[in-house]
């Protein structure tokens, strides 16, 4: 089976990219790097050529309102029509959990509104959404800095390890379509200021975790539903203290 993985360069890419590979599928790694870009159109219509799946995990080069959503909305028009010319038979994109929680951001507006393409394309379709992975958290921790001290919400969290997550995204790609969403998350949820409590301590970072009800996550007002997956989700096999001494080895 001949996939194509947009944004195959980066974290989550390279990981679906590998084991896909793994199994003895054909697998293209597609980005402007290698000459593929959703954007212009460059080398979009030939890398789908006789291509039956295809996965898109690019992300947002930039954040700002704007710029996020005309990205998220170009790339995803320009991706889908390229898919329905070539006959893709299955498109699968990777989002985020609670997306409809978070549109007190733009990006996850922008999100949202990538979602809303792909259900009206009219092509079969699976949404990956993924909670925050581990290896983001020390830019949650730079982000919540004021001074010498980190103001983090005490709301859940329930981050996952980025492999886990390419594991899922790969295996809803050999999958039959959703035609909706599946979630999937870390083993365990716990409180976003103690998350970043034990990463500060295992790096020996010297900065002071204050809980704060009032702080917000990259501007979003946080309650205990927010990051956490429903009850049917998939959950991850790495625990993030597992991953901690990983880090720390």
């Amino acid at each position: 089976m001949k996939i194509v993985v947009i944004g195959g360069s980066g974290l989550i890419g390279t990981g679906v990219v590998a084991k896909l590979r793994s199994l003895g599928h054909d697998v293209m790694a597609a980005s402007p790097s290698t000459g593929v870009n959703t954007i212009t159109r460059e080398g979009l219509a030939e890398a789908l050529d006789h291509t039956d799946v295809v996965v898109d995990v690019a992300n947002a080069p930039v954040w700002e309102d704007k710029a996020v959503l005309d990205f998220f909305e170009t790339s995803g028009r320009n991706l889908l029509a390229a898919e329905a010319a070539a006959g893709v038979r299955h498109h699968v994109a990777l989002s985020v959990v609670g997306t409809e929680r978070l549109q007190e951001s733009g990006y996850f507006r922008a999100k949202l509104a990538q979602e809303k393409l792909i259900r009206e394309s009219g092509i079969p379709y699976t949404i990956v959404r993924a909670t925050q992975f581990f290896e983001f958290v020390g830019g949650i921790a730079q982000e919540a800095t004021r001074g010498e001290e980190i103001h983090v919400s005490p709301a859940l969290i329930q981050p996952i390890w980025s492999g886990d997550v390419s594991a899922a995204v790969a295996d809803a790609a050999l999958a039959a379509p959703a035609n909706g969403m599946v979630e999937v998350g870390g083993p365990e949820a716990l409180p976003l200021d103690e998350l970043i409590r034990r990463f500060v301590r295992i790096t020996k970072d010297t900065r002071k975790v204050v809980p704060d009800v009032r702080a917000r996550y990259f501007g979003i007002a946080l309650n205990d539903q927010s990051l956490t997956t429903g009850k049917a989700a998939r959950l991850g096999s790495v625990g993030y203290e597992d991953w901690l001494a990983r880090q720390s080895a």
